[in-house]
């Protein structure tokens, strides 16, 4: 949720200096163009406006809500995974797409391979779990 309200500040922020910088001002309460003239507001055209900036800030946060979710999965497993003495972490890499999780690279026996794995499937969150992991010889 904090997330979404800094993401809403920046936007506001942003939009406010690209204002400025377009020679808006703020006189007396009233917005001046950059002719000097007031500003007048078409209050249909920008409640359509704002209604289509929701839409795309909404659609913003919830793309960012899942890449954090799945780098948090990724998180989780990396830090089970170094925090285990059968395994090297190091040679594992994890990749998480909505709760789906992918282990690619190396390991040294098929008992590290399963214990990667299991790792992985016992992770709060993880829904599915690819396997791409190669035994070296």
């Amino acid at each position: 949720m904090r997330a979404l309200f800094r993401l809403i500040i920046v936007i506001a922020i942003i939009a406010a200096v690209a204002g400025y910088f377009m020679g808006y001002r703020i006189r007396s309460g009233r917005i001046l163009s950059p002719t000097g003239a007031v500003a007048t507001v078409d209050s249909e055209k920008a409640r359509d406006a704002g209604a289509s900036i929701g839409d795309k800030v909404a659609t913003g946060a919830n793309a960012a809500q899942k890449a954090l979710a799945n780098a948090t999965l990724t998180g989780k497993i990396k830090a089970k995974m170094a925090l285990d003495d059968t395994i090297k972490a190091a040679a594992i890499d994890v990749d998480t797409v909505d709760g789906v999780v992918s282990l690619s690279g190396s390991v040294k026996s098929e008992a590290q391979r399963t214990r990667a794995l299991q790792l992985a499937r016992e992770t709060a969150g993880v829904t599915a779990v690819t396997d791409r992991l190669r035994i070296q010889p």
